[in-house]
């Protein structure tokens, strides 16, 4: 078992260092010189060549690519251009608000579609089953960008029910939360019901039936455990995607995480804080799998031989 989870993990490793390179090839081509719009227009040119010299940006891309990652294997990811800060300090102030957002878009998403999954399973083809349908499809419609302003403009303007953007409170926690959460727990219910319509056909769950076990201990501890597996398997790799939509949700919302600090870093051509960012959100989304394989045997006692 050691063993398989120390192969999956080495097969992250290679698409994270892709990742964080294609980045630093795509920052570094993008038009626009970072010192110059720190310093200003105005800026001396010896001003300007001591600053992209204090930053190692006067030396030719390979050479700055291998320094970023002889940095990085001694956990160094470098000084923020435009803050002045190392990255390190930058990004452990952002990451929590990103960690808080993401858990609890991903608690919103399991609260709605396990509980709807399972009952559209067991109506299958009645009407609670089709409205559940529906809801689901009109979630997957609606993308966070456009999700995140009709809930503003409806519960934080219209209402006055809950703040219209920042940190603080759990209320300012509810929107965003909600934002990121509706388009997963759509998919999830999805999700739910055609595993659990797979798992109520078994012959196992006939048998815990016919042995007069009651109905919620066969639908919730025997055929719900056993269709969880491809469930987590979605919420794994859905993970990801919740920190990808993070930083379309935090900028709607000003929630002080790592995807908006991402933003405000590309906006400033913050090369060595753009990087940073990108290498923590892949090293999450690595530790999420790898997780996400313990779980399963966890829920699926085979996998473990």
């Amino acid at each position: 078992m050691i063993r398989y989870l120390a192969t999956r993990l080495a097969y992250m490793l290679p698409v994270l260092w892709l990742v964080v390179s294609v980045v630093f090839l795509l920052i570094h081509l993008v038009p626009g010189d970072p010192i110059q719009q720190m310093l200003g227009e105005g800026a001396a040119a010896t001003d300007i060549q001591a600053a992209r010299h204090a930053y190692g940006l006067d030396v030719p891309i390979g050479t700055q690519y291998v320094n970023y990652w002889k940095g990085v294997l001694h956990g160094d990811l470098g000084k923020s251009i435009r803050l002045n800060e190392p990255v390190t300090r930058v990004i452990a102030r952002a990451y929590p608000a990103t960690v808080e957002l993401t858990l609890a878009a991903l608690f919103v998403a399991i609260l709605l579609s396990i509980p709807a999954g399972v009952r559209s399973a067991l109506r299958r083809n009645q009407w609670d089953d089709r409205v559940l349908s529906f809801v689901s499809l009109l979630g997957l419609s609606f993308p966070n960008f456009a999700l995140g302003p009709i809930l503003i403009l409806f519960f934080s303007i219209k209402l006055g029910w809950l703040p219209v953007s920042g940190a603080g409170g759990l209320s300012h926690l509810v929107l965003p939360a909600i934002t990121m959460g509706g388009s997963l727990a759509a998919i999830l219910t999805r999700m739910v019901r055609t595993s659990m319509l797979e798992e109520l056909g078994q012959d196992y769950v006939r048998t815990a039936r016919a042995k007069g076990l009651p109905e919620r201990t066969v639908v919730y501890k025997h055929a719900l455990r056993n269709a969880m597996i491809p469930i987590i398997t979605v919420i794994g790799l859905q993970f990801g995607a919740l920190l990808a939509g993070a930083i379309v949700t935090e900028t709607i919302f000003s929630w002080p995480g790592i995807g908006r600090l991402t933003i405000t870093a590309i906006s400033n051509r913050d090369y060595y804080l753009v990087q940073g960012c990108i290498l923590c959100i892949g090293l999450t989304y690595v530790a999420v799998n790898f997780l996400t394989d313990l779980m399963y045997t966890a829920l699926n006692p085979r996998i473990r031989q």
